[in-house]
């Protein structure tokens, strides 16, 4: 007799403040591989040594050219300090500066409400942008905990 899968769920009650980001890089020309290794050597180094509040980073596969990671942290806070500190900020200098062909997208879902996306150099629409309007990152929208309160607020009103 063949035994019924086992189904299970989560208890997510002692992570009220959790943060799920998906990102992706997509190598757009030859010479953006050089950024896809730069980047899967520091997220390496996350693997060995996870910043604080990193519950988890897994890989995603999109493509042969467009690989992606989901990570959860246990907070916003936790989230917004590894960006703005190094390695992460060096990175991200890095990258902005010296793309090299590689596009960069990530989206956030907060426990708390909201989401929030910004994408760079990525013609081809993916994620959010593949329905909703895309409007340029300026004023507030230019700092990821704005574009999520902002949508935490309208999430609310509703």
């Amino acid at each position: 007799m063949q035994q019924a899968p086992c189904r299970e769920t989560v208890d997510l009650s002692g992570y009220p403040d959790l943060v799920v980001i998906l990102l992706g890089l997509q190598a757009r020309r030859l010479r953006a591989f050089l950024s896809l290794r730069d980047v899967g050597r520091g997220l390496a180094a996350i693997q060995r040594t996870p910043p604080d509040g990193l519950l988890s980073h897994q890989s995603l596969r999109f493509g042969w050219n467009h690989v992606g990671f989901r990570q959860y942290w246990r907070d916003y806070e936790s989230l917004e300090a590894f960006t703005r500190a190094a390695p992460h900020a060096d990175w991200w200098r890095h990258f902005m500066q010296q793309g090299r062909g590689c596009g960069f997208w990530h989206e956030a879902y907060s426990a708390r409400g909201g989401m929030e996306a910004i994408y760079v150099d990525m013609p081809q629409r993916t994620g959010f942008a593949a329905f909703a309007p895309v409007v340029a990152p300026e004023g507030r929208r230019r700092f990821s905990r704005a574009r999520l309160a902002e949508h935490a607020g309208r999430a609310a009103a509703v």
